[in-house]
């Protein structure tokens, strides 16, 4: 099975790489500290703070294989070397709502880094895809669980 590209900006592969080296160097070693002092308890059968550093432990190296593995495929989109004259991973983009008649600013990012709460959105989905390519002036309409919602492309930006 081949694997799929994973598309990142810079800010995104910073941010992931960062927690990547804080995993494998602090965490590591805080967890190998917690299940020290969890065994020096005795009886692992029915020791609470052995199975939930276990627990972490198995999370933390699942995380940090997840995380290799897709900066083994990841492709940095670099913006700044990019035209804005239609939506594309990195760019930010501010639409009007035309159901709501205000604006909304997302900065459209790959998956791994999409984040709704700080106006991250990824071009996988259903409004990010629906945006991808589309220039100033553009009106599209997403399928939502609300309903259809509207939007008009107001401005496209580094």
């Amino acid at each position: 099975m081949a694997k799929e590209e994973v598309i990142l900006t810079q800010e995104g592969y910073d941010k992931l790489m960062a927690e990547l080296e804080e995993l494998k160097t602090t965490t590591r070693k805080e967890l190998a500290e917690r299940l020290k002092v969890a065994i020096s308890y005795g009886d692992l059968k029915e020791n609470s703070e052995y199975h939930s550093a276990k627990n972490d432990q198995s999370f933390v190296e699942t995380r940090i294989k997840t995380l290799e593995q897709m900066f083994k495929h990841a492709r940095i989109v670099k913006a700044e070397q990019l035209e804005a004259t239609e939506v594309q991973v990195g760019f930010t983009v501010t639409l009007h709502d035309v159901e709501f008649d205000e604006e909304v600013v997302y900065t459209i990012v790959g998956p791994a880094e999409a984040d709704i709460a700080n106006n991250k959105l990824s071009y996988e989905s259903p409004l990010g895809k629906e945006l991808m390519g589309k220039k100033v002036g553009s009106e599209i309409t997403v399928t939502a669980p609300s309903g259809l919602i509207s939007y008009k492309v107001l401005n496209i930006a580094i």
